[in-house]
């Protein structure tokens, strides 16, 4: 018996799987500042130049050009396009600022220094980060050794210090944000590329076997056409009622796509108490076709029916079309804690492509189950087996 032709489902996979990568997340801070929150903190650091100048010290004209050397590096700071020259700008601002201060630890001035170190700790590398960090406090330990001997100086050391280690809390808390949010992106991509996928198989089960047995039927239709006109009729009528019900469950397939509650939701998927049903729906269409069930059927879960269901479709639908009029044996046994569903058909096992296998196997895999197909018993063998507790089930999932 040849395997199964073209599964949309595995092309679906190959086409949505890269749409939802579980790549690395990028490791660069994710830059939050922006808008409003730049200019406000170039505003106040502009406000605190501004208060640091008013006693135009050492001389007026020293303080208007640092004043000016301080604002301009300030301004450049906000730029993306200088964020790979923050040190050395950060460097610039910080002898402006210190210039103004003109040694006096009372300044109000010395507030841009701690301001410039929370920029630097939100935006810029770790190694600038430190740098600058020990370029203040040799400043500060600085202007307190050999410019003036006030403890104020250390204060200001203890206050840049605490405003770097807070830039970089708020920035650590912000990059987390960013992964989790990128994490939750890729989570709801892959979520739906599998619902597609999932889509796709309950599409492509539901064509390939009404196309399959209707096809049986007009061939026969068409045979008996000039010999009994009434077999004829029945024929075609029994294609036309496997086409209606095809419509209704593709309806119904894609009815999953909507919001919950929708009416368009209202018609069940198949399951396991439907399975009489198919098999006869396969004997009528000239199929030699045997059903046996062994057990309590509705045991099984409505994922499981629906599992079993479709491994059938797929299998009988195998039959049809690469082992015509050869007999099958179909075996439900419901028993313990597990169910096995077996397809027996008497074909010679041959070559083919395998997307049904392949549609088989997920399908039991989704849930909790294992589905082999092969060469074995009369011929070709189909063998599902699935646990019926829901907790394996799971965990078998997963």
């Amino acid at each position: 018996m040849i395997r199964d032709a073209d599964n949309p489902s595995v092309q679906a996979r190959s086409m949505n799987g890269r749409a939802a990568p579980a790549g690395p997340v990028s490791s660069q801070p994710a830059d939050s500042t922006t808008g409003w929150a730049q200019w406000a903190a170039l505003s106040v650091y502009t406000a605190l130049i501004g208060v640091g100048i008013v006693p135009l010290k050492p001389t007026p004209a020293a303080a208007a050009i640092a004043a000016f050397v301080a604002i301009g590096a300030g301004a450049l700071l906000v730029l993306p396009r200088t964020q790979r020259f923050m040190l050395p700008i950060t460097a610039v601002a910080a002898a402006g600022i210190a210039v103004l201060g003109n040694g006096n630890s009372t300044r109000l001035v010395w507030f841009a220094i701690c301001l410039i170190g929370i920029w630097l700790a939100l935006h810029g590398q770790r190694r600038d980060i430190a740098i600058y960090w020990a370029g203040t406090v040799l400043l500060f330990a600085a202007e307190w050794i050999w410019v003036n001997a006030d403890p104020g100086w250390g204060a200001w050391m203890a206050g840049t210090t605490l405003a770097i280690c807070a830039g970089m809390l708020v920035r650590r808390e912000r990059d987390l944000v960013a992964q989790l949010k990128e994490a939750q992106a890729g989570l709801t991509e892959r979520a739906r590329a599998e619902e597609r996928n999932r889509i796709a198989r309950e599409l492509h089960d539901v064509i390939a076997h009404t196309l399959t047995v209707s096809l049986l039927h007009v061939t026969s239709a068409r045979l008996a056409v000039e010999h009994d006109l009434e077999d004829a009729t029945r024929a075609l009528e029994e294609a036309e009622r496997l086409g209606r019900e095809a419509l209704d469950e593709v309806r119904a397939t894609v009815g999953m796509l909507h919001e919950d509650g929708d009416s368009s939701r209202t018609t069940p998927l198949p399951g396991a108490d439907g399975i009489p049903s198919l098999v006869e729906q396969f004997r009528s269409a000239g199929t030699d076709a045997t059903l046996t069930i062994d057990g309590d059927i509705s045991r099984l879960a409505a994922t499981t029916g629906l599992a079993l269901y479709r491994i059938l479709q797929e299998a009988l639908t195998n039959a049809i079309k690469h082992a015509p009029g050869s007999p099958t044996a179909v075996h439900l046994l419901v028993s313990g804690n597990q169910a096995q569903l077996t397809v027996d058909t008497d074909a010679r096992p041959g070559t083919g492509r395998g997307f049904g296998i392949l549609n088989m196997r997920e399908r039991a895999e989704s849930v909790g189950g294992t589905c082999l197909a092969g060469p074995g018993g009369r011929g070709w063998l189909v063998s599902a087996t699935f646990p019926l507790d829901l907790k394996r089930q799971r965990e078998g999932a997963a």
